[in-house]
């Protein structure tokens, strides 16, 4: 008869090799879709349709674009729409959603030294103890690496009920992916919780019609996780150290009534930004552009946006 030693250990093995089928298997899926669904020329400007005269004439460098006036439920502006593209940090819209849909109100997340290991040092600390909500504001406006791997793998390994933060993280990207799924984000699936390209491969793909998705569900379900991103810098305490946090979106006090905002860039990516706003009092406009460059996804905005603008005063 097996002592429990030995039972605990067959049982963590079985959970191994469970695991890492599953997470062979949704590779291949990953695989087979981006193949099906990658569009042959995202670039394509005969895909942009303009449903409002305030939009003729525009020019924009993204690939791809899509403005959503949600009060009426009406596409105003599509480009590419359903391109599957690379999202850069545009994924952490995801990590911030999936970590609130784990972690209890009031969690703390600790800062682990392994945890620190992204690319790019927005100011973490080891051993820091945060609270959840400081630490997706913090993440969310600077786009930290660090703090999106801290969150993923406390909440993977939370919902897991395991202290090996490396099988959490692994968990916590499946489950990114399942709540995709759930919210019928069909061109939508990710690698890893940042978005940081890994070689030749992006930490997330979706499409600009994807992201208005998503980011329309968070307003609409839990505006308070994105209300740290209208503003262009916030201050946060961490036990005994004051973080200061710049808003990677350099245009946040250009944009009128901003409501939340978020870029992405990568090499892969190319330069991306989705922001929502108030074109009138309790009218939000949803602006999303992916594949343009670093400097003018800024500009596509701010061009989409003053379009926006005319078209609520048509």
């Amino acid at each position: 008869m097996e002592n429990s030693n030995d039972q605990n250990t067959i049982s963590k093995a079985l959970l191994a090799v469970n695991f890492l089928v599953s997470v062979s298997i949704m590779g291949m899926i990953f695989l087979i879709y981006t193949v099906i669904h990658q569009p042959k020329n995202p670039s394509d400007t005969s895909n942009v349709v303009a449903e409002s005269k305030a939009f003729n004439n525009i020019s924009i460098v993204a690939k791809s674009a899509y403005v959503f006036d949600v009060l009426n439920n009406k596409v105003i502006y599509k480009k590419n729409e359903f391109a599957q593209l690379p999202l850069a940090s545009i994924t952490k819209l995801m990590t911030a959603l999936t970590a609130s849909e784990i972690l209890p109100k009031n969690s703390h997340v600790t800062i682990k030294k392994e945890f620190l290991e992204e690319e790019g040092d927005s100011g973490l600390l080891t051993d820091e103890s945060w609270k959840l909500k400081d630490l997706l504001d913090f993440s969310l406006v600077v786009s930290s690496n660090d703090g999106a791997r801290s969150i993923a793998s406390v909440a993977g390994a939370f919902d897991l009920k395991t202290e090996d933060y490396a099988l959490g993280r692994k968990d916590f990207i499946l489950k990114m992916n399942v709540e995709a799924k759930k919210l019928g984000l069909q061109q939508t699936y990710f690698v890893n919780e940042s978005g940081l390209d890994e070689g030749n491969v992006s930490g997330g793909y979706g499409s600009a019609l994807d992201v208005s998705k998503l980011l329309q569900y968070i307003l609409m379900h839990k505006p308070n996780l994105l209300e740290a991103t209208k503003y262009p810098k916030i201050s946060i305490n961490s036990g005994d150290t004051t973080h200061s946090a710049t808003n990677t979106d350099i245009e946040v006090n250009n944009i009128p009534a901003l409501i939340a905002s978020k870029t992405g860039f990568t090499d892969l990516a190319g330069g991306n930004l989705a922001v929502a706003f108030d074109s009138s009092i309790g009218r939000p406009i949803i602006v999303v552009v992916l594949g343009s460059t670093a400097q003018a996804r800024f500009s596509d905005v701010s061009t989409l946006v003053k379009a926006s603008m005319n078209y609520t005063a048509e």
